[in-house]
């Protein structure tokens, strides 16, 4: 069974509202949470986490909030923090590290920390057995992919295209998954421009996709009520977990 991460961004519209939906998540198909932490500057997302982003800092969205999510969330589903290096840095990789164990969060997905950077970090995540997770590009050569996968733990998130989330690109990944494999027994993950219509084609070969875009689209949407976001994600979290497995 392939398997579906859902990037929701934290406490837009508001904390217990992503509370709710997480939960609900995880009877719709939704393996593992991928917790986006609000930042001003989100360099490899599109437009529209971009937009969730910023609303969620004038909402007032502290780090505490995400915190307090994963108090909730993570002992129910697997949960990852999804965040920009600066606000980690600030606080202390360390602690936040620390932190993010007692919480029972199991890794971090930190998309502008460069591998050659990360590898300092590592042995802090080994230390308090969270993963930092690894990212692979449709641009690396051979002999990269094997230096990234080298010691990949939890998944590998192939980035599906260059450029950012959300984008309508599409590549073909046989080749790059098939040198992945040849390297590691890690799963491999595809993230960027996965949807309802993209979903079964994006997890060829693949062990999985993740999703953020499309699910944080109905969040933004200012027709509908919380109530009808929130049936909505749900439905389309199914649709894309048999898509996938089809």
């Amino acid at each position: 069974m392939k398997k579906l991460v859902a990037y929701i961004t934290s406490a837009y519209p508001d904390k217990n509202f992503t509370i709710d939906l997480i939960l609900a998540l995880k009877e719709s198909g939704v393996d593992s949470v991928e917790l986006g932490i609000p930042f001003s500057d989100p360099v490899a997302d599109g437009p529209v986490i971009e937009e969730a982003n910023l609303k969620a800092l004038q909402n007032g969205f502290k780090l505490k909030d995400t915190y307090d999510i994963s108090k909730e969330v993570a002992k129910e589903i697997d949960t990852l923090w999804m965040g920009y290096f600066n606000p980690f840095y600030k606080r202390g990789i360390e602690r936040v590290v620390k932190e993010a164990k007692d919480l029972n969060v199991s890794g971090f997905i930190i998309p502008d920390l460069p591998f050659e950077e990360a590898l300092s970090y590592k042995d802090i995540f080994q230390k308090n057995s969270l993963s930092l997770i690894d990212f692979v590009a449709p641009t690396d050569s051979k002999e990269r992919i094997k230096t990234i996968v080298k010691n990949s733990s939890k998944f590998i998130y192939l980035v599906a295209y260059a450029g950012i989330t959300g984008a309508n690109k599409s590549e073909d990944l046989k080749e790059i998954i098939e040198n992945i494999k040849k390297f590691t027994d890690t799963p491999v993950y595809v993230g960027f421009g996965v949807n309802e219509k993209t979903a079964k084609e994006k997890a060829k070969n693949a062990d999985g996709v993740i999703v953020g875009s499309a699910f944080i689209k109905i969040l933004l949407r200012e027709d509908l009520t919380n109530r009808e976001k929130f049936d909505n994600i749900c439905s389309l979290s199914k649709i894309i977990k048999e898509k996938i497995n089809e």
